[in-house]
């Protein structure tokens, strides 16, 4: 098939992509690919909540799209959460095997150790490698990006080839010597690519993304400087990053202790799998490092992004069991910031500056380097695939709608087909569309986790002894912005009599007004939302008994 024919081939059935997941935020990665009687899942993510979803552990898609498919297989790009988070959840949807290279695999087996019979089910390929699922025959392609053994897949359907990047950069110099397949995306670009599906995380970004080499010259810095015991927070699955640091380490003759369960547990598995080579010597027990003097060690640690149980935010505080920060430490944060966090890692670092340690953090040196590409590795992929149809994947809208953009600049010859979670999108010979909306929402995993309570609790409690709290709660459908079910409402604290019972009962049809008479976009953005039902409900209150209670609105997206 070249891209000169028809939409698909010739008397092919339709091919649906339904993207679950990631499209339109940053996590939660998932997407079917059907042809026929053949449907197969890419990816099965999470991603992490938001500081206002209290006492929630885990966000995973909706998943009841996946009943209307009979789901033969689950592909998984690479390792990260975000990909792999959600395998468990999915497990009983999926008809047949997992498919993904040893590393990925590895770190979803602990994930599924509760399941019976499961980890039967894994299946390692490498990349080169083609399996075959119903009508499709799926080929692995080598791509780098912040961690190793990470795949593209390309799908060849009875209408024509799909190809998801996965996530990726492109890196010239990696770490483990695994390059880009160039020759076999150009060999398939060559042959007919009917659709592409893309990262777009880092769009906005000029140029390129860099290496992971790239933060050896920030940290051999911070390693001939330092005084005192260098601290390094990191995402547990910045394995390369490890290696960067176990290897500097011993050139420094420093050793090396993992604090934190995530990164403890992936070093274990990545050293057995050969992912990550620990050079003789150089690692200590957590435990031990306080046998050392400051200047011969390095911790690696958990709480980059300032989880309050993370192994840094309790060390920064002065309440973990092993590791105590000295004058002379150093404390680097080698990792991004992921949007919503940026509060929790300031307190983190301002706990660690009371300390009396140095903080290091991308701003101040080169010690982090993306693992997706910017722009002019998006366009490189672009023109190597030359795809008839461009989807643009992971990532907010306007992430989406940007590379969506540059697709057009770059290929003229290339229809892009701009879709959302919930987006049934079909090629057949009449071109590519999004043809209908399917149920696409947010399911909320209940956790244990504990959060930190902040100073503004005084404000609140002098507002809550004077009148009480009233806490309308909603639910509000994530696309439509519809009002799911009659709002409820909970007191504390709030005087019950006839009068004030009255208008209690005021309330629900109050909120529901209320959300009625905003815009689509106000329903359908929680912050903006909650803004209205309180500043209405308190207006109530004060116009009708004069009391002024704390409104605190619950909004719900279903």
């Amino acid at each position: 098939m070249t891209n000169g024919s028809e939409s698909t081939a010739a008397g092919a059935p339709p091919l649906e992509l339904v993207p679950l997941g990631g499209l339109g935020e940053f996590g939660m990665n998932m997407m079917v690919v059907a042809c026929g009687d053949t449907a197969i899942l890419i990816d099965a993510g999470v991603m992490f909540p938001e500081p206002e979803l209290l006492g929630v552990d885990l966000i995973i898609p909706d998943l009841r799209q996946l009943q209307q498919y009979r789901i033969q297989a689950l592909v998984l790009t690479h390792g990260h959460e975000d990909h792999i988070g959600a395998v468990a959840h999915v497990l009983p949807h999926v008809d047949g095997p997992i498919y993904g290279t040893p590393l990925t695999l590895a770190l979803v087996e602990p994930k599924l150790a509760e399941l019976e019979d499961a980890r039967s089910r894994l299946y390692a390929v490498r990349p080169r490698d083609r399996v075959t699922v119903g009508s499709f025959t799926l080929e692995f392609l080598r791509v780098t990006h912040s961690m190793p053994d990470c795949v593209a897949v390309a799908m060849r359907t009875p209408a024509g080839v799909v190809l998801h990047t996965g996530d990726f950069k492109i890196d010239q110099t990696p770490l483990d010597g695994e390059h880009v397949d160039f020759h076999r995306l150009a060999q398939l670009g060559a042959e007919g690519v009917l659709v592409l599906l893309g990262d777009s995380t880092n769009i906005e970004r000029k140029g390129v993304s860099g290496s992971e080499r790239d933060v050896i010259d920030g940290f051999e810095e911070i390693f001939t400087s330092a005084q005192g015991r260098i601290v390094i927070a990191m995402f547990a699955s910045s394995l390369y990053r490890m290696q960067i640091v176990l290897d500097l380490a011993f050139q420094f003759d420093r050793r090396v202790a993992f604090v934190g369960r995530g990164v403890i547990e992936n070093s274990q598995i990545a050293e057995r799998l050969g992912y990550l080579r620990i050079p003789p010597g150089v690692q200590i027990r957590d435990s031990d490092v306080r046998n050392f003097p400051s200047q011969d060690v390095v911790c690696i640690c958990t709480g980059s992004q300032g989880e309050p149980q993370a192994a840094l935010p309790r060390i920064a505080i002065d309440d973990h069991r092993h590791v105590k920060l000295e004058h002379d430490d150093v404390v680097v944060f080698s990792a991004r910031e992921i949007p919503g966090n940026e509060k929790a890692i300031g307190r983190v670092m301002n706990h660690v500056a009371r300390r009396g340690a140095d903080v290091v953090y991308e701003g101040i040196k080169h010690v982090h380097v993306s693992g997706h590409g910017s722009e002019e590795e998006l366009k490189l992929m672009l023109s190597l695939v030359r795809p008839k149809y461009f989807v643009p994947i992971h990532g907010e809208y306007r992430q989406l709608a940007r590379h969506a953009r540059v697709a057009a600049r770059v290929s003229a010859g290339t229809k892009v087909v701009l879709a959302e979670n919930g987006d049934l999108i079909r090629i057949d010979r009449d071109g590519a569309r999004v043809a209908e909306k399917v149920p696409a929402g947010r399911i909320l995993i209940d956790g244990t986790r504990s959060g930190e309570v902040g100073d503004e609790v005084l404000r609140d409690r002098r507002h809550l002894a004077g009148d009480g709290l009233v806490v309308p709660v909603v639910a509000i459908g994530r696309q439509s912005g519809a009002v799911e079910e009659t709002p409820d409402v909970i007191t504390r604290g709030f005087v019950l009599d006839a009068r004030t019972e009255t208008l209690l009962k005021e309330v629900p049809g109050l909120v529901a007004a209320a959300i009625e008479s905003a815009s689509i976009e106000e329903r359908t953005d929680p912050g903006l939302i909650k803004e209205k039902i309180r500043v209405d409900l308190q207006r109530f209150f004060r116009k009708r008994s004069g009391l002024r209670p704390l409104v605190l609105p619950v909004v719900m997206e279903i």
